[in-house]
């Protein structure tokens, strides 16, 4: 017995060995088909580099094509490079040039062609087993297939570097690093924001009694409300902020296909709606969600008020749990969602008004068709955050600390959404939702993506990346998350080049290959001139100064307010790098229905042209919050000669200007 155990054992060491040397090599290899990850695989490989994607599931892009079709921004000026170019190319499949609102299957189509062209090989349905690490480095990963875990199913993957582009930090945690879960107290870094906070963000305005029997408190607490004390505002905790679907329906009867009821469907979760009604009495169905319109009459449905899509406090165990644990979550948020839709479209005591405009929606027939037509991404805003080489932190957000090696900018606000519900005061309250704005963009570090030398350093972590809890709610946006994925792809590439640590790489290069090669095809870069470049944009007259602090390009723009006749004008001089052709387009944040014409001058450095846009006759190329106009091809000459500029000259109404965009157009 005891030679045949030897024997077994010799044999599986041999196995095991045989295993190890049998590992697949690549350069880069990525974990997490986010938009990150799609960004980063493509980035890499057009550096050159063999790239492997690794995505547990069956979709590319994450919650970019999970439905947040209503792009978060904050600010257009942050999203630069190939984050822009996805939305150029949405914009393009609409028959527009640039749009930040569209269907999910638009989306993951744009993801799926970049990594056609890219060439990029993906694992798809596999995830992270283990971690090997020779020293400080990962020398290979260890996967699984994700619908049927088994050692027999295991995939070695070796690789030079490795990014981890998932929502939940896995590989970042597996190979060792530092991370945090929750909320840190505001002592920790110095914040306001962080901790406990009960704002009136998403709250219970009127009071609503939280026992099963009203007024008894014996009776035990109704679902949803948790039986945790209120702390001091700013005390740290391992609450997360809470999760939610991100819902596309549609109210076109030919794609739709009926709201039914759900598995482990229980009315009683929502007695919160009705109790709500009960004091507060809501005016529409829409009244209970943020109800966004997208193109082809279909819809992306955010939480919106006390009780809404937000499973709160439902998810705190997710971050760290295992995977079997994270599928009962997930299943969770799904049958309360779409319980809440079947409630409110069927339960009688429901006002009979809201029941039929909720029965006019259903979902689509047209999106996640292997998915039972429902959104394959639930909306993971905060899970691990890496403890890296520097942390992020309110003071970044709001520019009391500024970094100096930048790779990426934020602009959305300091947001969080609610971590608890508990009972304040004998009325139910909504405690975590933080929502502080009024800064400009900021710029992200690049010491933010990369772990702490010691524990880890052939690892970038562009998604789950080194930040507070308060300053990742505004660092957290999917434009954002691509910008930092090509980041941490070229920094991969030069960590490779250059034979050096991911913590040694030359920030200066990061910066010149991303502004040199934004698309990371050799093309011609675009040129952006926004009013907040003052070495470019010359002003005369006497504009007023507006801000324009979610979906516009800068921070800031100008209007004349119809304020008299005196001339004013705004002029946008580029430096042209490269001479040639470029078609121009200005950014109108406030294009009128009634405005009979904006003058526009383009000077070519030989010739001045004059352009009037008008709204009926000027074919529009943008959407939301502001317009992008063509105002004409040109051949324009290097340096700073050719400008574009734009006065309130003839017009009848108000006059906006906001950036002039320069598009090479290749030969």
């Amino acid at each position: 017995m005891r030679g045949i155990c030897l024997w077994c054992m010799m044999a599986l060491l041999v196995l095991l060995a045989s295993c190890k040397r049998g590992a697949e090599q690549v350069d880069i290899c990525i974990y997490g088909g986010t938009s990150a990850g799609v960004i980063a695989a493509y980035t890499a490989s057009m550096e050159g580099k063999k790239v492997l994607l690794i995505e547990p599931g069956t979709h590319l892009g994450g919650m970019t094509s999970g439905g947040l079709g209503y792009t978060d921004i904050g600010n257009k000026f942050v999203v630069t490079g190939l984050a822009r170019d996805f939305y150029r190319r949405i914009g393009a499949h609409y028959g527009q040039f640039e749009q930040w609102v569209f269907e999910p299957s638009v989306a993951e189509k744009i993801f799926q062609e970049y990594i056609d062209r890219g060439h990029v090989e993906v694992l798809y349905s596999y995830r992270l087993h283990d971690v090997e690490k020779e020293g400080s480095r990962i020398s290979q990963i260890v996967v699984e297939n994700s619908d049927n875990p088994s050692p027999e199913s295991y995939r070695r993957i070796g690789a030079k570097v490795f990014i981890d582009c998932s929502y939940e930090g896995d590989l970042m945690a597996k190979a060792g690093v530092s991370y945090a879960v929750g909320r840190e107290d505001n002592s920790l870094y110095g914040e306001t924001y962080n901790g406990v906070q009960l704002m009136n963000g998403h709250q219970f305005w009127d009071p609503i009694d939280p026992y099963v029997i009203p007024g008894d408190s014996t009776s035990g607490l109704i679902w949803g409300v948790s039986d945790h004390v209120l702390h001091p505002t700013g005390s740290g905790d391992k609450k997360i902020q809470a999760y939610n679907f991100r819902v596309c329906l549609t109210d076109n009867p030919e794609n739709m296909i009926p709201i039914t009821r759900p598995d482990n469907y229980d009315s009683t979760r929502y007695e919160l709606v009705l109790r709500l009604h009960a004091v507060s009495p809501r005016k529409s169905v829409y009244d209970y969600f943020i109800w966004s319109r997208m193109p082809n009459s279909k819809t992306d449905i955010n939480n919106g008020g006390g009780i809404s899509t937000d499973m709160i406090g439902m998810n705190w165990d997710y971050p760290e749990a295992d995977y079997d644990r994270r599928a009962e979550i997930w299943k969770a948020h799904e049958d309360y969602t779409k319980g809440l839709f079947y409630f409110l479209g069927h339960d009688e005591r429901v006002p009979r008004f809201m029941r039929d405009e909720m029965l006019k929606w259903g979902y689509p027939k047209d999106e996640y068709v292997d998915n039972g037509h429902w959104t394959h991404q639930l909306y993971v805003r905060e899970a691990r955050r890496m403890a890296g080489e520097l942390v992020m932190t309110e003071h970044h957000c709001v520019g009391r600390e500024v970094v100096d090696d930048v790779i990426g900018w934020a602009a959305y606000t300091m947001d969080s959404h609610n971590c608890d519900r508990l009972v304040v005061d004998g009325v139910v309250k909504n405690e975590g939702n933080v929502e502080i704005g009024g800064f400009p963009p900021y710029p992200i570090s690049y010491r933010a993506l990369v772990p702490k030398r010691q524990e880890v350093t052939n690892l970038l972590v562009p998604v789950c990346l080194s930040a507070s809890h308060i300053a990742y709610g505004s660092i957290r946006m999917e434009p954002v998350f691509m910008v930092l994925g090509q980041s941490a792809a070229v920094a991969a590439s030069l960590s490779i080049d250059q034979g050096v640590d991911v913590q040694d790489v030359d920030v200066a290069r990061i910066q010149e290959i991303l502004k040199t090669d934004p698309l990371a095809d050799g093309s011609t870069p675009e040129i952006l001139v926004d009013n907040d470049d003052t070495t470019a944009v010359e002003v005369r007259g006497d504009w007023t100064l507006a801000h324009d602090t979610y979906r516009g390009y800068g921070l800031n723009f100008y209007v004349d307010n119809s304020k008299g006749d005196t001339l004013k004008t705004i002029r946008y001089t580029p430096e042209i790098q490269a001479p040639g052709s470029y078609k121009v387009y200005a950014f109108f944040p406030q294009l009128r229905e009634s405005t009979t014409h904006t003058p526009v001058t383009v000077y070519t450095g030989a010739d001045t042209v004059q352009v009037q846009v008008h709204k009926d006759d000027v074919k529009v190329v943008g959407q939301t919050g502001g317009e992008w106009v063509s105002v004409g091809e040109y051949t324009l000459p290097r340096g700073r000669e050719a400008y574009v500029e734009i006065s309130n000259l003839g017009t009848d109404n108000t006059v906006a200007a906001d950036a002039v965009l320069f598009l090479p157009q290749e030969k």
